[in-house]
């Protein structure tokens, strides 16, 4: 493997041969086997342990600490070592250095092991501690697999080594046993997604699909968002209709990048057309999918469009996150064009339905519209009826003390300045 890994600078050194499939020119963040976004967890004892822990002494501190199984496979480093980076890189570090020292004290040679350490040098962008821990296979007499190269390639791309990745592609192509399998195309896929390189990304997927392995959900996942982010929603339709003909089923990542793309187009028409296939189809939709179609809606000042949606969300029974956006979208919208009338009926419609403002700034676009109407017993009725549903935050009481001078009602700016030493702020 040395002699493997010594091929690996030189081919940087002069470019190498990027594969010909990289040169194609074909089409975000998406996920492959190897997750390409981080994801956070609990907290558990050992993370708070070693983040109580003084850099210094992390090695010792896991050396000499009994009371976690450290040397078991069940360990759940993934987890760990994400929230570890996210709160101390260097301590992620040493905590991987020394999980492989432990490895290779116990003569460790299950290859699994070894590329699921390498696949978390990737997480923390550490190509260097990668490429150790590849070697330091070979230096117990461990041949690497598809699977280890595979690992391998994923950090280079995580770290944005993205020739390293395709020298270690070409190595692959010209052995024998550990040849690219659809993996490490998905890799490449994900790798050029997350290094934004729409072009480089779809010419994977062509290359992959030239290899012989067939497309996934992921890799559409990938190429869809790729293409809305890049403004090429023709390909992103294209891609989408291609994905539902072969009969892989859209993922929800897959179906807000299309909403997102057709609302990008301003076509109100897409949109809803879009919605009602959701709708019949009882697919969930959810609060990231209304924000998009509010924000589109509120620009285009179309809040007949919303007012209809709200109907069919009634008619379909969708409930939770969504549902809200869209009764706060309506109200911020009446509230911008001082419609108080209109206001006070959505506000009344949302609460009847149990559901409250969950954003401070909605009431105070509510707020501010009462201020400039001059509607000021109006107001008092409206945060009265909040107050029994939704709990004024400091930039509210502000607002309102503010307001209240400006306009010099003095007994109503008392009021709220002892609302607020009620409330501790």
């Amino acid at each position: 493997m040395a002699l493997v890994l010594r091929r690996v600078p030189s081919l940087a050194k002069r470019g190498s041969k990027i594969p010909q499939i990289v040169q194609l020119s074909f089409p975000v963040p998406c996920q492959t086997q190897h997750s390409f976004s981080t994801s956070s967890s609990s907290s558990d004892p050992l993370l708070t342990k070693l983040l109580q822990t003084p850099t210094s002494k992390i090695i010792s501190t896991l050396d000499s600490d009994h009371s976690f199984n450290l040397k078991s496979s069940q360990l759940s480093w993934d987890p760990l070592i994400t929230d570890l980076r996210s709160s101390s890189p260097d301590k992620a570090n040493l905590v991987l250095e020394w999980r492989l020292r432990r490895m290779l004290d116990d003569d460790e040679i299950d290859h699994d092991e070894y590329s699921r350490l390498i696949s978390l040098c990737g997480k923390i962008h550490n190509v260097s501690l990668a490429m150790h821990v590849f070697t330091s296979m070979e230096a117990r007499g461990i041949k690497p697999t598809t699977s280890v190269f595979n690992s391998l390639v994923y950090a280079c791309l995580l770290s944005s080594n993205a020739i390293i990745a395709l020298s270690l592609f070409e190595i692959m192509e010209n052995s024998e046993s550990y040849q690219p399998n659809s993996e490490t195309y998905d890799n490449f896929v994900a790798g050029f997604s997350n290094l934004r390189d729409v072009n480089k990304m779809q010419a994977w997927f062509v290359g992959k699909r030239a290899a012989g392995f067939s497309a996934n959900l992921q890799n559409y996942e990938c190429l869809i968002s790729g293409c809305v982010e890049a403004i090429d929603f023709d390909t992103a339709d294209k891609l989408y209709e291609e994905m539902m003909s072969s009969g892989i089923m859209p993922s929800l990542h897959i179906m807000e990048w299309v909403l997102e793309g057709r609302c990008k187009q301003g076509s109100c028409d897409q949109v809803k057309e879009f919605l009602n296939f959701l709708l019949e189809c009882k697919f969930e939709i959810n609060g990231k999918m209304i924000e998009n179609v509010v924000r589109l809606y509120s620009d285009l000042g179309k809040v007949d469009e919303m007012e209809m949606l709200l109907e069919f969300f009634t008619e379909f029974n969708q409930a939770g996150e969504a549902l809200l956006q869209l009764h706060c979208g309506i109200i911020r919208f009446y509230a911008m064009m001082d419609r108080l009338d209109d206001v006070e009926f959505s506000v009344g419609r949302m609460m009847s339905q149990g559901m409250s403002f969950k954003s401070p700034s909605d009431v105070e676009k509510v707020i501010s519209s009462y201020f400039r109407q001059g509607a000021y017993e109006r107001l008092d009725l409206f945060l009265e009826h909040i107050k029994r549903y939704f709990k004024l935050t400091r930039s509210t009481y502000d607002l309102l003390v503010a307001g209240y001078r400006r306009v010099g009602l003095t007994e109503k700016l008392n009021l709220v300045m002892e609302d607020m030493i009620l409330a501790g702020l």
